[in-house]
């Protein structure tokens, strides 16, 4: 996976040595900015969605743990990378997934590399995780995942889902949009024991909101908002079952 990078280190040519050593051994690291002091790395911190920060501890003007205080809330990782092995301790209590001596060892840059790598992965994979509603209709509840977290959606809210690839757009009754990078067959099966009908390959709806049907060879219907459906003909059974 590629991981979001920026390298704070007050020495030119240290920070040419590890891109370098980055762009050949460890390709997944996007590089995104370079600072040569506390204030250039906090701004750079703040202005991008950063996975890992490469951090030297001794720089002009402050040291890496004034910056990590300035930062506050951290929600990437840290690999110092320092000439100073006294350091140690102190950016273990700073949460440092890896600790870099100088002159940097190739094989120690990829470990550290991985090692972050599988810490991300892991997060990603859990952040990923979408919580099934309870079978208990309109009363339960969704998460969709987001950049910085998740958002928790009430079913009942919920008019319908449109598949758009491999994204699925939810609408809700308040007339806002979300957009999941999920397919509509994952609705389909997250929202399985609510009151959700696939009435069409792109369309997945609350039956709750359903206020009037339409004859057809498959029909359609109309939702609260105003919103017609078709229904495809093989669907069209399942559907009517709801209103039986």
């Amino acid at each position: 996976m590629k991981l979001n990078a920026i390298i704070v280190e007050d020495e030119q040519t240290s920070r040419d040595i590890l891109k370098n050593y980055l762009k050949k051994y460890c390709p997944n690291i996007i590089i995104l900015g370079e600072a040569a002091n506390v204030e250039e790395g906090l701004v750079l911190i703040r202005n991008n969605d950063l996975d890992l920060v490469f951090l030297d501890v001794e720089m002009p003007y402050g040291n890496a743990f004034d910056l990590l205080d300035k930062v506050g809330d951290i929600d990437f990782e840290t690999v110092f990378v320092t000439a100073y092995n006294h350091y140690a301790i102190d950016a273990l209590n700073a949460h440092a997934s890896y600790y870099l001596m100088k002159p940097i060892s190739i094989d120690e840059l990829i470990k550290a590399v991985d090692y972050v790598t599988e810490i991300k992965a892991k997060e990603n994979a859990l952040q990923d995780q979408i919580l099934v509603p309870n079978t208990n209709g309109v009363n339960g509840k969704i998460t969709i995942p987001q950049l910085d977290g998740f958002e928790v959606l009430n079913t009942g809210d919920i008019l319908y889902c449109k598949a758009d690839d491999n994204y699925t757009e939810i609408y809700l009754n308040n007339e806002k949009k979300k957009i999941v990078s999920k397919t509509l067959k994952y609705f389909e099966d997250a929202l399985n024991g609510s009151s959700f009908a696939r009435v069409h390959k792109s369309y997945l709806v609350n039956v709750n909101e359903v206020v009037k049907y339409v004859k057809g060879k498959g029909g359609s219907v109309v939702l609260s908002n105003g919103k017609e459906i078709m229904v495809s003909a093989s669907k069209k059974a399942a559907l009517l079952a709801y209103f039986k």
